[in-house]
């Protein structure tokens, strides 16, 4: 479990498609093997680690889930260790399991922040709300408005400057974590409307 507030930036230093390394320095203080990094968003397992770096396994679930093939090497990524019990809880609750994939369609300042407009799939929409909370590459934000094609975030210059937002452009894209109460509720106004036509086949398609 983590909270969405990135302790540093990390570099890609390899990736086989299977295992991933990533060049760090802060995370790597009192780490174990098993311990879970949010990279970007995204849950990973530490599998091994050295003075300068971590490597974990990734499974293909997760590069299709999320925009992890994208990044080259060199490429930044935001870096969070796992919550521990008793820490100020600064952001939001996030799992760090990638609901989806969004594109980054206008950046646009306003004083001294920046807006982005990320658009995303429906089912993701759904799940945004205004003023709710939602994880972007693994930093908690505010939405700031929602639509039906798109939602925006602002974000103020001191995280620009410790995440790797402030290479995001217009095109790019960022991996999608929904707030944990809305995938529930989501769930449980879908589940009763497909409950209305309650079938063998709806039962053994959902895990009954």
């Amino acid at each position: 479990m983590f909270t969405g507030i990135i302790e540093e930036i990390g570099r890609l230093k390899n990736f086989d498609g299977g295992r991933i390394e990533i060049s760090c320095a802060k995370i790597l203080d009192d780490m174990k093997i098993g311990d879970s990094i949010s990279t970007n968003g995204i849950c990973l397992t530490v599998t091994d680690f050295g003075e300068d770096f971590f490597a974990a396994d990734v499974m293909p679930e997760t590069l299709r889930r999320t925009s992890l093939a994208e990044i080259h090497g060199g490429g930044g990524v935001n870096l969070e260790r796992a919550l521990k019990i008793g820490d100020r809880l600064g952001g939001h609750i996030v799992s760090g399991h990638i609901d989806g994939v969004g594109k980054i369609i206008r950046v646009r300042p306003e004083g001294n922040a920046i807006f982005f407009d990320v658009a995303a799939e429906n089912f993701l929409l759904r799940q945004i709300a205004a003023k709710g909370s939602v994880a972007l590459d693994g930093i908690s934000l505010t939405v700031v408005d929602a639509t039906a094609e798109n939602f925006s975030v602002s974000m103020i210059p001191h995280t620009r400057e410790v995440t790797n937002f402030g290479g995001k452009r217009a095109g790019s894209l960022v991996n999608i974590e929904t707030d944990v109460l809305a995938k529930y509720v989501d769930r449980l106004i879908n589940f009763k409307a497909a409950s209305q036509n309650l079938t063998r086949d709806f039962l053994i398609e959902n895990g009954f």
